[in-house]
């Protein structure tokens, strides 16, 4: 699966909640869900809160609840996400 997987940093102030590879990242940005796959197209968008759903090489799913506003930036295959707060964590 090498070849199709990016990087992908979830933070909040207080620490790193995520950091790992991701073969496809959902975000709730200001204007409607974005989808992120390997290779995007770079990009830098607010997010609101709502939910953040990674899936991993395995297409296993893991879904943060974001509780506050942030932002989103991609740039050649690394996703960071800062965000305000995370809520619970579903696997």
């Amino acid at each position: 699966m090498i070849g199709k997987t990016f990087k992908v940093s979830v933070i909040t102030p207080q620490r790193i909640v995520y950091e790992g590879q991701v073969s496809s990242l959902i975000a709730p940005a200001e204007l409607g869900y974005l989808g992120v796959l390997v290779n995007h197209a770079p990009l830098i968008a607010n997010l609101v809160p709502g939910k953040i759903i990674v899936r991993d090489p395995s297409d296993r799913a893991r879904i943060f609840h974001s509780a506050g506003k942030g932002i989103i930036e991609v740039l050649e295959n690394n996703v960071s996400i800062l965000i305000d707060s995370i809520g619970k964590t579903e696997l």
